[in-house]
């Protein structure tokens, strides 16, 4: 399998590059000039999510018809940051210092702290944000990557930076709070949704910079934000998606969010109260989303669409809980499934879904190809 791999992942690379590190997003539906130009229909929730469906859905690309934009992603730069970060720092140190730079220049206005969101007008189910807005999600991913910068090239203005990130999640994000007085993190500073994996995530910063600064109001809120999710798991390990009842599907890779920032979390702060949740939830995890042959399930109760986001997040996942040596056999399985039926050799680059029906061939840069690039170099790099 090694050779596919490194094969894959320097293809992966040259075709990042070749996109200067810009793309498409199963997301970015409403940046349509097309669909801004209908200020009736524009305006219209039920309008905005049916266009953005009909875009996320379809295997045909309509965003050059519709002239949607490719666009940089402060999300898809701090993938990519943490993986250069895990190479020789020689080769990769320019490119990492241009996305460093790019990701400065992206950091959103009028906040607490220094915060990022993708550049689109996004339509949910719960909340309508408009491209900017800042994410507890996309904040973290940046955070996280300017900690790992951070240890690399010592540069104190990368720890002052995701330091700022924190401020955005502690005085900007609504809170949720329980009988308990543990809380989640909303994921907007517009919103007051309960998502578990977005509300680690902020833990997840939390604890990362205060596992260099030390400072107790960081640590003291992400414990807080930990225990919410972890009392929040079913018995069998599972977590919803969200408390929300339209919100209760479990599936792979938000599985594989939380229990990478569980073991972030306690790894930063020392504090194992929540390995049984972890060892819980890891069972769960391997146990339901691959099957025997080595496709990456989407659901835990069904396997389409398979989405290249679930065998990424294999690989992550197993980095952060030290896990890839011991699960190497799993992790052969499905590179070797995703290669085969995911990956496009001539150009280079994994395609978006697998349905029954086919396959959506559409090479969306921060949801896929970015975090495909990160997986492999996790692989091709153990113990860096």
């Amino acid at each position: 399998m090694i050779p596919d791999v490194r094969t894959a992942h320097a293809n992966l690379g040259r075709w990042i590059e070749a996109q200067d590190y810009k793309g498409w997003d199963p997301f970015d539906g409403l940046s349509s000039r097309l669909f801004r130009s209908l200020p009736g229909i524009r305006g219209n929730r039920f309008f905005r999510l049916l266009w953005l469906q009909a875009f996320k859905r379809s295997p045909l690309n309509l965003r050059r018809l519709a002239s949607v934009p490719k666009q940089a992603n402060p999300k898809a730069h701090a993938l990519m940051v943490k993986a250069y970060c895990r190479q020789d720092i020689d080769t990769m140190k320019g490119k990492l210092l241009r996305l460093l730079d790019e990701i400065r220049d992206m950091v959103q206005p009028g906040y607490h702290g220094a915060c990022w969101g993708y550049p689109f007008d996004w339509q949910a189910r719960a909340f309508y944000q408009p491209a900017g807005t800042p994410t507890v999600v996309a904040t973290s991913y940046v955070g996280s990557s300017l900690l790992d910068a951070y240890r690399i090239l010592k540069d104190s203005s990368l720890l002052e930076l995701a330091r700022s990130a924190c401020d955005f999640v502690l005085k900007d994000l609504n809170r949720s709070y329980d009988d308990e007085g543990d809380f989640a993190f909303s994921y907007s500073p517009l919103d007051s949704t309960q998502v578990f994996n977005a509300t680690l995530l902020g833990a997840r910063l939390l604890s990362g910079v205060y596992a260099l600064t030390r400072e107790p109001c960081l640590i003291e809120a992400a414990e807080k934000a930990v225990s919410f999710v972890c009392r929040r798991q079913r018995p069998d390990g599972a977590w919803p998606y969200s408390p929300l009842e339209y919100h209760g599907w479990v599936d792979s890779f938000h599985t594989g969010f939380n229990l990478e920032c569980i073991s972030e979390y306690q790894k930063n702060s020392g504090d194992d109260r929540f390995l049984p949740v972890l060892d819980t939830g890891f069972r769960y995890y391997i146990g339901h989303f691959f099957t025997a042959d080595g496709l990456p399930k989407y659901y835990d109760t069904e396997a389409y669409p398979v989405d290249m986001h679930s065998p990424a997040q294999l690989v992550v996942t197993l980095d952060s809980l030290r896990r890839l040596d011991e699960q190497a056999a799993l992790v052969e399985r499905v590179m070797s499934w995703s290669l085969r039926n995911m990956y496009d050799p001539r150009r280079g680059h994994f395609y978006f879904q697998k349905h029954r029906w086919g396959t959506n061939p559409i090479p969306y840069f921060r949801w896929t190809q970015a975090w495909m690039y990160y997986a492999l170099t996790l692989l091709l790099n153990k113990g860096r």
